[in-house]
């Protein structure tokens, strides 16, 4: 099974992202990761899914895209060299004494702080997922108390 990232643009309109994520639970495929915004073109929006699969569930995934209405437009970015980046918010248990150990951590991965409670720290974290994967590990063992992560979004690099 391998990571498919993919990009679809859809009309901005209501129930679009019911219709798209339905679309993969009635097909039986696994949505890991799906974002959406404004795209650069007024009243549409992109989505950026990452599912898994091989390049058939692929193929199979991009036909049925195409067949709702509201799609435009469907780009497999993972067939492409592409910059891929998540966001995430760790909200980590920070005893005083025990703060510069975990400032290290958050200095070596170049995340920052954006608030610090009496016993608890707020890191920022933006990535691949691999990278916020391995932060999120190294931070556990001081207890994690809430986290969110964005999902992936993504585009291809260069003039394409």
């Amino acid at each position: 099974m391998m990571k498919h990232t993919i990009a679809v643009l859809v009309n901005d309109q209501p129930g679009v992202l019911q219709r798209v994520s339905g679309l993969f639970g009635r097909r039986g495929f696994n949505i890991e990761s799906i974002t959406v915004g404004q795209s650069e073109e007024a009243g549409l929006s992109r989505m950026v899914i990452v599912t898994l699969g091989d390049q058939n569930t692929l193929e199979q995934i991009e036909k049925q895209l195409y067949k709702l209405i509201d799609v435009i437009k469907v780009v497999d970015l993972g067939s492409k060299p592409m910059v891929a980046r998540e966001l995430a918010l760790i909200k980590v248990k920070s005893e005083p004494a025990e703060r510069p150990e975990i400032m290290g951590v958050v200095e070596t991965f170049r995340a920052s702080v954006v608030d610090i409670g009496s016993t608890s720290m707020l890191v920022q974290v933006v990535g691949e997922t691999t990278k916020i994967d391995a932060m999120i590990e190294l931070l556990k063992p001081y207890g994690i108390k809430e986290l969110s992560r964005t999902g992936v979004t993504a585009m291809i690099r260069g003039n394409a």
